[in-house]
């Protein structure tokens, strides 16, 4: 029989396992009735969109002549836009967004990128994520929970593996497969849950490790039944055909559990979860319409599982890509790795509008888009007034925010 030890433990459950905590939902729930959140804790949702949406055709010039000339029949007209404003128009699959918008519940920030741009996917979201032009082992959000006391309920990301926004250098978020994470049972179990136990003879990493352990097992032991739970309705939006209108994706999967862990208390400041499939290097438009659908509804659906749940005043919505497209089209009607674009926000507590400058399609840099906002200035915005921290040590120094968000109350 093998004998099993921390170093044969963390070969069989991998090393992300380790390194950063993995829980189930049934584990959540327990954390909800033993730490459960303070009246108007703000939440922040982060959706990455991995790949670089196209953000011209998301945010729509669709009067500027220039952009006519190098889109060609991957243009959208007047008539093909939901009409925002300044001769800006959002792709007509956005239609929750549009709603958002009427509301003032939608900020749209123009032109968000960071100096110097890279067009390497790896590259440019590792900065984005890491809020540091030069290498970094930890995330934004990271250093924000080095502020903050430990606890592997505060953020969570949704997936087996965990963003690298969330990761710290002393702790780090929580990964949260949907899957649920598969324990070892019976005798292989006994003598793993024996790994967590520490004595003074340990040393630094050997104590970790335990610790990793300790906090896999216990978190791993509550939150598989609130899965099987039916989802906080979503009665306040139009229905199609007898249901809420709107088709589904991972995006509504994962949103979906974050509703329903906020139904049940979950004490977590901060959800990351994603949607993939945008770099749109050929027929870029069915592709990206039928993502930035299952963008609008998903989120359309879970802010309306936050009212019916009285949460609508505490959630706030990031929507960020790693990069945007060039604005000129290319030969196989797509489009290929650009700089700057439109970030979103979504919010009772946002102000709604536009902020920052519309990148002037007369002004081109290197045949593409200028950046005109820095996207630490969104971040700023984030920490200072969702999270209530200061973001100077966070973000190396940078205290430039914009006013995107209303006081809380």
């Amino acid at each position: 029989m093998t004998t099993m030890t921390r170093r044969t433990f963390i070969h069989w459950a991998g090393a992300g396992a380790v390194a950063a905590h993995t829980v189930s939902i049934a584990d959540v729930v327990r954390a909800a009735k033993v730490n459960p959140p303070s009246a108007g804790s703000q939440i922040l949702v982060v959706v990455t969109l991995y790949g670089g949406n196209d953000g011209l055709n998301t945010v729509i010039p669709y009067n500027d002549a220039v952009y006519h000339a190098m889109r060609g029949t991957m243009a959208y007209r007047e008539d093909q836009v939901f009409l925002l404003g300044e001769s800006l128009g959002l792709n007509n699959s956005m239609a929750g967004f549009k709603t958002f918008w009427d509301n003032k519940q939608l900020a749209i920030v123009r032109g968000v990128g960071y100096p110097n741009p890279d067009r390497s996917h790896f590259s440019s979201m590792a900065i984005w994520q890491t809020a540091s032009r030069t290498p970094s082992r930890t995330g934004w959000l990271g250093r924000w929970l080095e502020t903050q006391p430990a606890d592997p309920f505060r953020a969570i990301g949704l997936g087996s593996t965990l963003p690298p926004l969330l990761v710290g250098e002393r702790r780090s978020g929580t990964a949260l497969p949907l899957s649920g994470f598969r324990l070892p049972t019976g005798a292989l179990a006994t003598d793993v849950s024996r790994l967590a136990m520490t004595t003074p003879e340990d040393n630094v990493l050997k104590a970790a490790a335990a610790r990793s352990i300790r906090d896999l097992f216990t978190v791993a032991g509550t939150v598989t039944p609130v899965l099987k739970n039916d989802a906080p309705p979503a009665a306040d939006l139009p229905t199609a055909i007898g249901g809420n209108a709107g088709g589904d994706s991972n995006l509504s999967a994962q949103l979906n559990a974050v509703a329903k862990l906020i139904a049940v208390g979950a004490p977590t400041r901060i959800w990351s979860v994603s949607l993939g499939g945008f770099d749109t290097h050929a027929n870029e438009q069915g592709v990206q319409s039928r993502l930035l659908g299952a963008l609008s509804t998903s989120i359309t659906t879970f802010m309306s599982q936050m009212r019916s749940l009285g949460r609508q005043k505490d959630v706030t919505v990031l929507v960020y890509s790693e990069f945007g497209r060039r604005v000129r089209a290319n030969a196989s009607d797509g489009t290929d790795h650009g700089t700057s674009g439109p970030v979103f926000l979504i919010g009772e507590r946002i102000n709604g509008g536009f902020f920052g400058e519309q990148p002037s399609l007369n002004q081109l840099k290197d045949d593409d888009l200028p950046v005109t906002v820095d996207f630490r200035s969104v971040y700023a915005s984030i920490l200072e007034d969702v999270l209530a921290t200061s973001s100077r040590d966070i973000l190396n120094g940078w205290t430039t925010k914009l006013p995107l968000v209303a006081p809380a109350g």
